[in-house]
């Protein structure tokens, strides 16, 4: 701030000094009195989804190596605020650091992930998707503390909270407009304000249960993000860094430090938002990337703690503005030191958890893997572990409900099945979500117009033995609109049981009650009629290992292409 009393006095000052000693040299170092830059560092992830113990097959590896494992992850934390200067260290999340959790985490509703990240120094984090599964009051007890209303403290000692500080600035109450959670943080180093906004995605009630976002509203993304970034500057605060819980994709020929022809949500938030946004750090697609995109640095240290992101930032002293800002997703290798303390805490909650999780509940003959097969080009193509648990669900309502077909959704579809004995605690970490399956009545028109959302919505519903159909490649993709518009499934290829589906007649169908619902952008489910709510999925899917040992991998026929099956 200019004060020109103040400057008349050291002028007047200077005048003198030369007056007493005449003139004195001045060093380059004077010449330039410019404060040096402040240096800070953030170590940011991203969608860790309660993943304490190391993960297991393609899920625990990552450019090449093994990766994750919260005891890991700690001491990597450490190793990299010792490399830096600790105190300007700034350690943050972009989201869904609980929910579809493996049975450690989840059986304690995420209490023991919140205890092992607030140990191993987190500060910020945004707020993601599965931070609503439980719904909003269960969101507010997960940052302040306290047991369970249903469950109580399982393990026995008292739930204080979260150590960090959750941030959610484009979730409001429906009622009063206000957020539910603090929009922002502002964090101080060595004189110099640094501004976190965190976020979910706009779409966040598409992707979970309508009792999960019951009483709340969400904003776009980049709207959000400017309106807080003003008010952020109105407070002095020139460094501004987004943490959101949306993402993007690369090309597959990219590595974890490349940005190969990225698309997504991401890039088109990211061009929208204010210049004076300096970084985003970002999630929810697993994906792994290190971008520069409309002059911003925007990262993703994929999922389940395998990387961390390494920010560095040179902010001017004076100013408060961003000098230079690169990043490095580093792997997070088991070829350190455990942290003894969270090797206790995953001990604790293990002898708590006892025999339920290493029951024997069936067994695989070969690994069975959720990876998705390629369907022309995308990933819309069957996968291994999804037609399994469709067959699952359909041998659980075959016979009370009559169903004829299962549909199972990707997302819900979270690890893969090693080779051997299959304990209760794998099953779980294969489905996690305890979603009721449901057995509806749709019409063979109707069915052709979920298969054809398929196309609009981007995922695949993976189908029991009992379906099979053919794309065409070359047909045309129906709108959110009208989603049946879409000609991608050739009419008339449609067969359950081997029998040509007639479109005028109806079908028992079970999927879960999160696609009932409309999930996953599946609106065309909520057309079905005669609901009847079943039993949960993972009682099914372990009921079905159980009395199918040893299981198989299925084979990837049941959707063909027209490619496969020439016209008649």
């Amino acid at each position: 701030m200019f004060i020109p009393g103040m400057r008349r006095a050291a002028v007047g000052l200077t005048a003198l000094a030369v007056a007493a000693f005449g003139a004195v040299a001045t060093s380059p170092e004077q010449a330039d009195a410019r404060p040096k830059p402040v240096d800070v560092t953030l170590l940011a992830l991203n969608d860790f989804h309660g993943n304490l113990e190391p993960p297991s097959g393609s899920s625990g590896t990552i450019a090449g190596q093994t990766a994750g494992g919260v005891e890991f992850l700690a001491t990597h934390l450490a190793e990299l605020r010792a490399a830096a200067k600790k105190k300007n260290t700034i350690t943050v999340a972009a989201g869904d650091l609980i929910g579809a959790s493996p049975l450690l985490s989840a059986a304690f509703h995420d209490e023991p992930t919140i205890e092992a990240l607030s140990m191993a120094g987190l500060d910020y984090a945004s707020v993601g998707n599965h931070e609503f599964d439980e719904g909003a009051a269960e969101l507010l007890r997960i940052q302040n503390g306290g047991c369970h209303p249903v469950d109580g403290c399982a393990d026995g000692t008292p739930y204080r909270g979260a150590g960090f500080k959750y941030l959610s600035a484009n979730a409001f109450k429906t009622a009063t407009g206000q957020p539910l959670m603090a929009p922002y943080a502002i964090h101080k180093v060595q004189g110099v304000k640094v501004g976190f906004i965190g976020m979910t995605l706009e779409g966040t009630p598409q992707i979970v249960s309508q009792q999960g976002v019951a009483g709340l509203t969400f904003a776009d993304e980049a709207d959000t993000a400017n309106r807080y970034a003003r008010e952020l500057r109105r407070k002095g605060v020139e460094t501004i860094v987004v943490l959101l819980h949306e993402g993007g994709t690369q090309a597959a020929t990219g590595g974890i430090n490349d940005c190969v022809g990225m698309t997504g949500p991401i890039v088109d938030i990211t061009n929208r938002m204010d210049p004076s946004i300096d970084v985003v750090v970002s999630g929810h697609t697993h994906q792994a990337y290190n971008c520069d995109i409309n002059g911003k640095l925007v990262t993703s240290a994929s999922s389940f703690g395998r990387l961390v992101t390494d920010i560095d930032l040179k902010i001017d002293r004076r100013s408060g503005d961003v000098i230079s800002a690169a990043a490095n997703n580093v792997v997070v290798t088991r070829d350190v030191a455990k942290d003894p303390k969270q090797t206790a805490l995953i001990e604790r909650y293990k002898t708590v958890l006892g025999p339920v999780a290493d029951r024997q509940v069936g067994e695989t003959t070969t690994a069975i893997t959720k990876t998705q097969e390629t369907l022309f080009g995308t990933t819309l193509g069957e996968s291994p572990l999804g037609n399994l648990i469709a067959d699952a669900q359909l041998a659980a309502t075959d016979d009370e409900q009559n169903a004829v077909a299962a549909f199972m959704n990707p997302g819900g579809v979270r690890a893969d099945l090693n080779a051997g004995p299959v304990t209760y605690e794998e099953a779980f970490t294969v489905q996690p979500f305890a979603n009721n399956l449901v057995t509806l009545d749709l019409t063979g028109a109707q069915l052709y117009c979920v298969l054809e959302q398929q196309f609009v919505t981007g995922r695949t519903l993976y189908p029991s033995a009992t379906v099979g159909y053919v794309v065409d490649p070359n047909g045309t993709t129906g709108t959110v609109a009208d989603p049946c518009a879409g000609t991608r499934v050739v009419r008339g290829s449609l067969t359950l049981g081997g029998t040509t589906v007639d479109t005028a007649a109806t079908y028992r169908v079970t999927v879960n009650n999160f696609l009932a619902g409309g999930g996953d952008g599946f609106s065309a489910l909520t057309g079905g009629t005669n609901l009847v709510t079943g039993q949960i999925d993972l009682d099914a899917f372990v009921d079905y290992l159980t009395a199918q040992s040893p299981v198989s991998a299925p084979t990837l026929d049941r959707i063909r292409t027209t490619a496969e099956v020439p016209a008649a």
